[in-house]
């Protein structure tokens, strides 16, 4: 055996083994497609939830805010009526949600900055699938040219020399069958000619009997 047939013979043993193994291809990949689908649900939910988290954040700070300058007011209107401990008491209060406010504002920068690396996981990921589904349809159709490949590689192999395949058995029957109707036809046709020919000869024959009874007759004595 040559090095190319043992070359052929080891290339289309491994496309066999890759096609017809254990699992399917085309499941895997479905289900790889549809993992990475569940992960992107996953991701957006956290993507949501980060975002639901900074605005909650923000909110909560411009609350403080506002309320810290509320009983900032407040200070104001007791030193103007004159009521010194109800402003240190206002400003004690305004205090505590000044640093609650900037403790939110602290925290904010942290929150976005995860909302911008989880958005862009969520596009990297998306563009992922995307690319994933692309890939997809070509090895299906990868796979299916290859189990085709085998068939036809299959089918080669059955009709190679030292054995009919099935399309030869059926060629040399349909040759049987054109030989046996070509001989009944010639069969046909030698029958009739053969019957023509017997009567060709007998009118000639019936021909040369009147002809030679003509001769008898004139040839005898008046």
């Amino acid at each position: 055996m040559g090095l190319l047939d043992r070359l052929s013979r080891v290339v289309r043993a491994n496309i066999s083994q890759l096609v017809n193994g254990a699992e399917d291809p085309e499941k895997i990949l479905q289900q790889t497609v549809l993992d990475m689908q569940s992960d992107l649900v996953s991701m957006r939910q956290a993507v949501a939830q980060a975002i639901a988290t900074q605005k909650r954040t923000e909110r909560q700070c411009q609350q403080a805010e506002r309320t810290a300058a509320q009983w900032y007011d407040r200070a104001q209107l007791a030193l103007k009526k004159g009521e010194e401990d109800i402003a240190r008491d206002a400003l004690t209060r305004r205090q505590t949600y000044v640093q609650t406010e900037q403790s939110l504002k602290a925290q904010l920068p942290q929150q976005r900055e995860i909302v911008q690396q989880l958005k862009a996981n969520m596009g990297h990921l998306e563009r992922k699938i995307a690319d994933a589904r692309t890939q997809k349809d070509m090895y299906i159709a990868r796979a299916r040219a290859a189990q085709s490949s085998v068939r036809l590689n299959e089918m080669m192999m059955n009709n190679a020399p030292g054995g009919l395949g099935a399309f030869e058995k059926m060629e040399a029957r349909v040759l049987d069958l054109e030989a046996q109707a070509q001989a009944t036809a010639e069969l046909g046709t030698d029958s009739i000619e053969h019957q023509f020919s017997q009567l060709e000869s007998e009118g000639n024959i019936d021909s040369q009997l009147s002809e030679l009874k003509a001769k008898m007759i004139e040839g005898e004595p008046t």
